[in-house]
């Protein structure tokens, strides 16, 4: 069950969202490290900042590769740049793409992202924010603004970094007396648990995190007709572009091609530019011939360049115009460089571009797409269903309605249709790696609703309707996202891993071009309790009332350890069930129940009533432990719990099963009685403190520990 205190934390933050906390101008403060307050103590005391939420030592470095027992640490110092070099300096001249140098960490993706950033200075002050020195009120402490899953948290740290033979170990600057881009690098460590946790990934993972965008991947080898306009777009937009070459082994992993591309390395796209050949003849030379499309990408290594067509110093840059010429020169093995576009498409495998307005890409005109953004879990056995592989439980995922009320205003061809673009993307699976975990396989599937209840859809729904988009592929990246289009109407968008039962948090994020209505669709809470049964000793049958007697002894009321004795004989005799039988604390809880006039014991009239509940939950056990294995899976028990009259939203199932469920899901006889027990009690007290039907009860200190306590 989730710890009260857990349940708090996410009322809070709840709160503080609602509050407009979380957005650019009002960042969380990670860890909640107060970087104006944090200085100001240093300041003060004249000492130099040192992070304790992210001491220099081993565990920042990482856990396998980097762990404290691998040879690619031993021998690191943690060092402030002061140690490093005489006059150490934040930026220098501006941050450029050049400052951006790989070390000994495999995180290319993320310095191919901070790269692009440095073409936007609106962007790049966003995260790196300004004022910043070595030198004005230094305290040895920096910050960033960083976008996390829906929020931009503000992180800070000290400038102690790892060095190896008086070096930065990992991300640093070409001019040696730069630190700011290994300072990000050190933020981005923390946020992730350590510098490991960055080996890998996609560079749209570093490209939303520094701009809040939605990022696209373009297969390269099968692109749209107008992949150059689309790339052209993005860029005097701001957007954010990435390339790499798709490796077919784990050796070809950074394995250099002939005309020096790295395979399995992640590139930033920079700039697109037209060209035109000279007429070489011509007296004196004047423009002609044909034109050529280049486009420049930048290596994070600083170095290692194609030596194709349009490279650093090959004869193509000899027949264009010298201020071109002169214009778009590179410097020798910088680590950027131009190539012509065709070849670009048949070198390169992936495109991956970051829109900060996700639609600029396909209009000429700037609109923006509307934005619905929902926060959601996968829990083993309530929430987790899997793809559409696994029928019996894919419906049991997190489900969410969208009104596509009206078509584009420029569809593009003759057919009514509403464009969207869904966004599926996994929370905090990096820092998982320290404890063996690492991105789930996930994926989306859309389906047309049918009729307009806003209540979570069962597995029949599933079983009879096909879906009507989909995510291209599940995979195992941070985050999926495609652009559908659809007739207007409503769809149901069901996200979830690949395999049922993987646990995660996720962020769901919805674009529409027009305005449109998104909902989570979930249960409303509420419990069909029948009348109390109005019965007397007369009505009991003598049968009934001789057992009871034989069981109750002279003073004709059942005490809890008597009820638990008479309950495990009872369903010992049920050998088509599975049971532990009750515990003491369950039949508690039936005493508590059925108890009115405050003996903790069970009189005749008590006793028959309970036994007829326990009858009727038998029934409706039995009728939903489908494969008759005596014991019900978890999400069976979730459309048993609705039979008896209870209907429970995504967490109070979570809750349910993490109190109720074994370790293998399933739930046994006693565990499903003590949850209808449970849940009875509660309902009927909550009913009882809520007399006009409001929806909220107001109660007292000794009101509610009588509720707890009870419980």
């Amino acid at each position: 069950m989730m710890p009260f205190g857990g349940m708090a934390a996410r009322l809070e933050r709840d709160r503080l969202r609602a509050e407009g906390v979380g957005q650019h101008d009002n960042a969380i403060k990670y860890l909640n490290q107060d970087y104006e307050a944090l200085k100001q103590e240093c300041i003060e005391s004249g000492t130099l900042f040192r992070d304790p939420q992210f001491p220099a030592g081993p565990s920042a470095l990482g856990f396998k590769e980097l762990g404290p027992y691998s040879s690619k640490t031993r021998g690191v110092e943690w060092k402030r740049p002061s140690e490093l070099v005489g006059d150490p300096q934040f930026i220098v001249g501006g941050a450029t793409r050049t400052d951006i140098c790989q070390g000994a960490l495999g995180d290319c993706w993320l310095l191919a992202a901070i790269g692009s950033l440095t073409l936007n200075e609106e962007l790049l002050h966003r995260v790196v924010p300004h004022g910043q020195s070595f030198q004005e009120d230094y305290a040895g402490i920096f910050h960033f603004q960083i976008w996390q899953f829906g929020e931009w948290v503000d992180v800070v740290v000290d400038d102690q970094l790892p060095t190896k033979d008086g070096e930065l170990l990992f991300v640093h600057s070409a001019e040696c007396t730069e630190f700011w881009s290994a300072l990000l690098e050190k933020a981005y460590a923390k946020l992730n648990g350590c510098y490991e946790a960055l080996s890998g990934g996609s560079t749209t993972e570093g490209f939303e995190d520094f701009t809040g965008g939605v990022a696209e991947m373009y297969d390269l080898k099968r692109p749209p007709r107008n992949m150059g306009h689309i790339i052209r777009k993005a860029l005097e937009r701001g957007s954010l572009l990435g390339c790499s070459i798709d490796i077919t082994s784990a050796f070809d992993m950074e394995a250099v091609t002939f005309k020096k591309l790295v395979k399995g390395h992640a590139y930033s796209v920079t700039a697109f530019r037209d060209v035109s050949y000279l007429v070489a003849w011509a007296e004196p030379p004047v423009s002609g011939g044909r034109q050529e499309q280049l486009i420049r990408i930048r290596n994070p290594w600083g170095q290692v360049e194609w030596t194709g067509a349009w490279s650093d110093g090959s004869s193509e840059w000899d027949n264009i115009d010298p201020g071109d010429r002169e214009e778009l020169r590179l410097k020798m093995e910088d680590g950027e460089f131009w190539m012509s576009f065709r070849d670009f498409m048949r070198e390169f495998s992936r495109l991956e571009i970051c829109n900060l307005t996700p639609d600029a890409l396909t209009k000429d005109e700037l609109s923006r797409w509307h934005t619905q953004v929902f926060e959601g879990t996968w829990r083993r056995g309530s929430t987790a269903g899997g793809c559409r592989n696994h029928p019996a439980t894919f419906w049991i995922n997190p489900q969410f309605k969208i009104k596509l009320l009206e078509e584009d205003d420029d569809p593009g061809d003759d057919e009514v249709a509403c464009s969207f673009l869904v966004a599926l993307m996994q929370k905090h699976r990096r820092r998982e790696r320290r404890v063996g975990g690492d991105m789930h396989t996930i994926g989306f599937a859309v389906y047309e609703a049918q009729g307009s209840q806003n209540v979570h859809l069962k597995k029949d729904f599933f079983l009879r309707n096909q879906s009507r988009a989909r995510s291209e592929t599940f995979i195992n990246l941070r985050e999926v996202s495609n652009q559908i289009r659809l007739p207007p109407g409503e769809y149901i968008i069901v996200p979830s891993t690949f395999e049922p039962h993987k646990e995660a948090d996720f962020v769901l994020r919805v674009f529409t071009e027009k305005q449109s209505d998104t909902a989570e669709l979930d249960e409303e809470i509420s419990a069909d309790l029948a009348d109390e049964e109005e019965i007397t000793e007369d009505d009991i049958e003598d049968g009934f009332k001789n057992m009871f007697q034989q069981l109750a002894g002279e003073d004709m009321e059942i005490s809890v350890f008597e009820l638990r004795t008479i309950l495990n004989r009872v369903i010992a005799r049920h050998k088509d069930l599975k049971t532990d039988g009750f515990s003491l604390d369950s039949c508690r809880n039936m005493v508590n129940l059925m108890d009115k006039d405050g003996s903790a014991r069970l009189g005749l009239v008590e006793f028959q009533i309970l036994w007829n509940k326990i009858r009727s939950w038998l029934m409706i056990f039995r009728q939903h432990d489908l494969d008759k294995s005596g014991t019900m899976s978890s999400y069976e028990m979730r459309l048993a719990l609705e039979s008896a009259g209870f209907k429970l939203n995504n967490k109070l199932h979570q809750v349910v099963v993490a109190r109720y469920a074994d370790a293998d899901m399933g739930v046994d006889f006693d565990n499903f009685v003590c949850c209808l027990v449970k849940l009875e009690a509660m309902f009927r007290f909550f009913y009882s403190m809520d007399s006009e039907g409001t929806g909220t009860a107001v109660m007292n200190l000794s009101e509610w520990l009588l509720l707890t306590m009870c419980g």
